[in-house]
């Protein structure tokens, strides 16, 4: 009996194109954001945040939102930075604020956002990141107790040369401006390499598994396919801009821009390390504040957000992608074509530097 292979090389073929279109848009949106992402980490020490959610108050845990939303870490980088503003003597409530904040949202991933999906939707997830952020660290301040910071160790290197610090410590602008490009092309982008990747090429599959409108006809629309993509989004662990293209095809197969939101929400706030950190650095109860808090702002958000579509007189479906489409071919080619050259290094970098600190350990 012979076994056609049509089907299954339909169905690579239609992965394959999807794929390589959700990078081809993405791309350039995505290079803006990495230069930005080494903007903030240059000019913006963790110190220097710190020093403003000191005090166990409203308006630290917003200080400590506002903080978080712009700067481009990703669910694991967000730990080390969170413990640094907890033993520089940050509260509980600022501290989660920080921690839900940042890697919900970053200019990398707003610049994707803006790339695959609608300016409404650009708009409002970094004012979602905010609000759930504030009133995650608000409900920590009313409900936990009132105790000292753990005292974790605190990184003093340079940010830029990674020497130690001193008041008589400076580079010449030549040196900030290759720092940054390396942070954000090496650095950052090598510690996001693979879930970037895999997020792509799952939207991809998506994108050629599901049918139009599966959602809308065997979840229906609602608290009910916000639960679905709660339930999904909580134990994954993937950053803001990995998730951004799944949340993109899942909008076109019938998702709606608020359950989809949910998944952008929950997803990178949520992992396994994010929450023993918590749960070991702010104790148990903060643990479960965390999860609670989180799981009810995003639902929501995700009703707003609804709302808000509900009431304009476009669907989002039909401006999905269409922003990238401002953008030059020409100039979506080559930056499509030097971010795959990049991820792949990263990724390669990143499996030699574990491979290094395993021969040590050894």
């Amino acid at each position: 009996m012979i076994i056609s292979m049509d089907p299954l090389f339909q169905f690579l073929r239609s992965a394959v194109i999807e794929t390589a279109g959700i990078f081809y848009d993405m791309s350039p949106f995505l290079m803006v954001g990495l230069v930005f992402a080494g903007i903030i980490h240059v000019y913006i020490p963790t110190e220097k945040i710190a020093a403003s959610v000191g005090r166990r108050s409203a308006w630290s845990v917003i200080k400590a939102a506002l903080w978080g939303v712009p700067l481009p870490l990703c669910s694991c980088g967000v730990i080390p930075a969170a413990l640094s503003l907890r033993k520089h003597g940050a509260s509980k409530g600022a501290t989660v604020s920080f921690l839900i904040s940042t890697p919900e949202t970053g200019i990398d991933s707003i610049a994707v956002t803006y790339a695959l999906l609608d300016p409404v939707f650009t708009i409002f997830r970094p004012i979602a990141a905010f609000f759930t952020a504030v009133l995650c660290g608000l409900t920590e301040n009313y409900v936990g107790r009132r105790d000292a910071a753990k005292q974790v160790v605190a990184d003093h290197a340079c940010r830029i040369c990674g020497g130690p610090r001193d008041d008589e410590h400076s580079h010449a602008p030549v040196r900030k401006i290759w720092r940054i490009f390396e942070y954000g092309f090496i650095d950052f982008l090598g510690d996001i390499s693979k879930w970037l990747l895999i997020g792509i090429v799952a939207a991809g599959i998506i994108s050629a598994v599901i049918p139009e409108g599966f959602f809308t006809r065997f979840i229906g629309s609602g608290l009910l396919e916000m639960l679905v993509m709660l339930v999904v989004g909580i134990p994954l662990y993937i950053c803001a801009s990995a998730t951004t293209p799944i949340a993109a095809a899942l909008i076109i197969k019938g998702v709606s821009p608020g359950a989809a939101l949910v998944f952008l929400l929950a997803g990178p706030a949520t992992n396994i390390a994010t929450i023993t950190m918590v749960w070991h650095y702010l104790g148990k109860k903060s643990a479960v504040v965390y999860l609670v808090s989180i799981a009810v702002a995003s639902l929501l958000m995700g009703f707003a957000l609804n709302y808000i579509y509900s009431l304009g007189s476009f669907r989002p479906v039909t401006e999905i992608g269409q922003c990238a489409h401002a953008i030059p071919d020409a100039v979506r080619l080559i930056c499509a074509v030097a971010l795959f050259l990049l991820i792949i290094a990263g990724i390669i970098r990143t499996n030699l530097r574990r491979k290094e600190d395993e021969h040590h350990h050894a």
